[in-house]
């Protein structure tokens, strides 16, 4: 992934939902007019969630999700349904497609009801307007996907409800100043990504440029020399959380330390979630299960973080004999009560709103939800330092 690519986490996610047969997938097509859905008359053709990131005007880049119909019936249906359900938990914006000959149903109310509890904006596009009798709604628009009638001003009213204002967090950009020194250290080993930067070193290498500061990317083996031969102390030192314990050492007290694990907590809105959750480490007891989360999907290294490092750095400091499970991607448990902590990835690949939907299910469960970076600093007795740069956030 080059710099200047969006990464789906960035994107505006926006979700079509409605009952079968209702039209969703021709719409889909119509908005994007590309043929992102299979298109039939038989009820049901769309079976799982189809999501196509792409440049859609006037929004620019977005993900589009097509849906399964709400209104899905038999064992298999209800998996369609659950699916649409686990869609919900991440979309920005909702479009309901509502068959314009037939009106709103109780599934179609059902899913306004579920739109309004999760507090996502939402429209309802009335398709078929070419053979129906009513051309006005109160709520929504009338649309054809057949002849293209309204699909423009569907668009703006989807723009209309992704507008955003320029207060959106940064990942450090607002920690630092113009001119500064910024030195981010990525270790080189068995698990980084080949030939590649990680999103999150990408992001935030990007941010300390939009700045006007300096980043200095070096590995943990040439910190020290290059903290050395810099000829100015730089502001922060960002390092992988993996990599902690070594840089704390080679990096002078008066300089600010963080991870870029902690800095993705803030940007996706946890941070004090995570801080607060790391304390339930030290109320481990033999026997509890902890869950270990991963937004993103990739290939198992011989000493992976998530299922070798984290677990054993969690037995070495408790001392506990700790069960641990894992989810990565899409998946996230429905039932969080056999769980006794919540250890979650800095979330790059998952948009806010889902990440903050994890948050607040691990909330409402009573369930305490930190996350890798965070987690480290803690057992590594760091995690006061690694805050220090950061406002209104103290432990």
């Amino acid at each position: 992934m080059g710099l200047n690519d969006t990464p789906q986490s960035e994107r505006i996610h926006i979700g079509f939902f409605g009952r079968r047969n209702a039209g969703k997938s021709s719409v889909v097509n119509a908005v994007t007019n590309q043929q992102i859905s299979v298109v039939s008359d038989v009820k049901g053709t769309t079976t799982d969630p189809v999501t196509k990131a792409m440049e859609l005007l006037p929004l620019g880049p977005v993900v589009i999700i097509d849906t399964p119909g709400f209104d899905d019936e038999g064992a298999l249906g209800e998996m369609r349904v659950k699916r649409t359900k686990q869609v919900l938990n991440r979309v920005d914006v909702a479009v309901l497609v509502v068959d314009g000959t037939v009106g709103k149903t109780g599934a179609d109310n059902e899913l306004i009801e579920i739109f309004t509890d999760k507090k996502i904006p939402y429209t309802v596009a009335y398709n078929k307007s070419d053979i129906s009798e009513q051309t006005d709604f109160p709520d929504g628009v009338a649309v054809s996907a057949l002849d293209g009638t309204n699909i423009g001003l569907l668009k703006e009213k989807i723009a209309h409800l992704t507008k955003t204002d320029d207060t959106k967090m940064k990942i450090c950009g607002d920690l630092i100043s113009e001119g500064d020194f910024v030195v981010l250290v990525v270790p080189i080993d068995s698990a980084a990504p080949k030939d590649r930067l990680i999103l999150p070193q990408q992001q935030t290498i990007r941010d300390v440029l939009e700045a006007g500061a300096t980043a200095v990317v070096v590995r943990d083996t040439e910190l020290k020399s290059t903290l050395e031969s810099l000829g100015k102390k730089p502001k922060l030192v960002i390092t992988d959380s993996q990599a902690f314990a070594s840089v704390s050492k080679d990096v002078p007290e008066d300089i600010y330390l963080t991870s870029f694990s902690i800095l993705m907590a803030r940007y996706k809105g946890f941070l004090k979630s995570a801080v607060e959750g790391a304390a339930a480490i030290d109320r481990l007891k033999d026997g509890d299960r902890v869950l270990i989360s991963e937004g993103c999907t990739h290939h198992r290294q011989c000493d992976d973080i998530g299922t070798v490092k984290l677990p054993r750095w969690l037995k070495n400091y408790t001392g506990k004999e700790i069960v641990f499970e894992t989810s990565s991607g899409k998946g996230f448990p429905d039932d969080l009560s056999p769980y006794s902590l919540v250890i979650h990835c800095g979330g790059c690949m998952l948009n806010e709103r889902e990440i903050q939907y994890r948050r607040k299910f691990a909330e409402d469960s009573e369930v305490p939800f930190t996350n890798y970076g965070t987690a480290i600093a803690y057992m590594q007795g760091i995690l006061k330092r690694s805050l220090e740069i950061i406002p209104d956030i103290d432990i």
